[in-house]
């Protein structure tokens, strides 16, 4: 018997997947009895869906009825020849979805009308540059009477994500390997995720760390909180703060990092560069409960690794104290001592 090929996701995660998605999918029936299939924004509040609509229109004709809102993302292709080096039949796509199911309801009241837009401003708009809209601002009173906005219960949602479990160890250790030496821009997030969804798959030898470190391809924003705590307090992050460190963690070229067996963020690196012919080194961090124990080595050597820098022939980085632990991997003193710049060529 083959192997399920996707798993059920949990409900939060489903839903985090609905609220995340920079569109989805309306799936109902308008008043004549005709289906209707339209993408569009929305936001989640308070356990319900919200998206706005013209106040006549197909949207608008299926509320009051049944109807399906759906989210997905690919999360990678994997060509057959990782499987099988003349069948064409392997070849798949690792992907995300979720799905909710439920009465559509037209939105009535102002101030709840005008929290849904103010909601989807913020996550479309995140910069800002405009001003708060709300029920009894005479610049938005007009707006908000006359746009519909619809609302749907996230009271039956599910979610799948096909992520390799059809697939024994030994297969999706290539899977693995594959998406690291290919390195297109979503592989190394792929990579965490595929180790994720199949905990026994043995850690290949490029995430290879000390016992009990698990190291992250690609850390993303739900780990700045953790990273700014372990970079607030090095030396070069004195007079920065906390919301900047924050900023340069989200615009790096590579972001990596390193988790306990308890999921806590222990280790963080990233680097800013071309992919191509320069790299630089920043940021590089490891709990002080953990330092001395090789996480270090493990860090820097996945980062030096990662497809935005191992192509690089000239990566750059500045210590004042770790000369000694960056020769070991081949980088040298700047032109100028006193500038505490080390190059690695390669």
């Amino acid at each position: 018997m083959r192997k399920q090929e996707f798993f059920g996701m949990a409900r939060d995660e489903a839903v985090a997947l609905l609220a995340a998605a920079p569109v989805v999918r309306l799936a109902g029936v308008g008043e004549r009895g005709q289906p209707v299939l339209r993408s569009l924004h929305a936001v989640v509040i308070d356990g319900w869906l919200y998206f706005h609509a013209a106040p006549v229109g197909e949207k608008s004709e299926a509320v009051g009825r049944e109807a399906v809102i759906a989210a997905d993302e690919a999360i990678a292709t994997i060509p057959s020849h990782v499987f099988d080096p003349e069948r064409a039949c392997p070849a798949t796509t690792y992907y995300l979805s979720a799905q909710a199911h439920g009465t559509l309801h037209a939105v009535d009241e102002p101030a709840l009308k005008a929290r849904v837009l103010q909601v989807l401003m913020e996550k479309h708009q995140p910069e800002g540059g405009y001003a708060p809209i709300t029920a009894d601002d005479p610049r938005y009173r007009g707006a908000v009477k006359g746009i519909a906005i619809v609302g749907m219960p996230l009271t039956q949602v599910d979610g799948k994500a096909k992520l390799g479990q059809n697939r024994g160890p030994d297969d999706l250790g290539k899977v693995l390997r594959f998406l690291w030496a290919r390195g297109e821009p979503g592989d190394p997030r792929a990579v965490d995720l595929v180790r994720a969804a199949n905990p026994d798959v043995p850690t290949p030898e490029f995430l290879s760390a000390p016992a009990g470190a698990r190291l992250q391809c690609a850390l993303g924003p739900a780990d700045l909180p953790a990273a700014v705590e372990l970079l607030a307090g090095e030396y070069w992050n004195v007079d920065v703060p906390r919301d900047r460190i924050a900023v340069g963690q989200s615009r790096s070229s590579a972001w990596v990092g390193a988790r306990d067996e308890a999921g806590r963020l222990i280790a963080t690196g990233r680097a800013l560069g071309d992919g191509a012919r320069w790299a630089y080194l920043l940021d590089i961090a490891v709990a002080s409960s953990w330092r001395g124990r090789g996480l270090g080595k493990a860090l820097v050597r996945l980062l030096l690794d990662h497809p935005q820098v191992r192509g690089c022939r000239h990566v750059g980085l500045r210590t004042r104290d770790a000369q000694s632990f960056y020769r070991g991997f081949g980088f040298r003193d700047g032109v100028e001592s006193k500038s505490a710049e080390m190059v690695l060529q390669r």
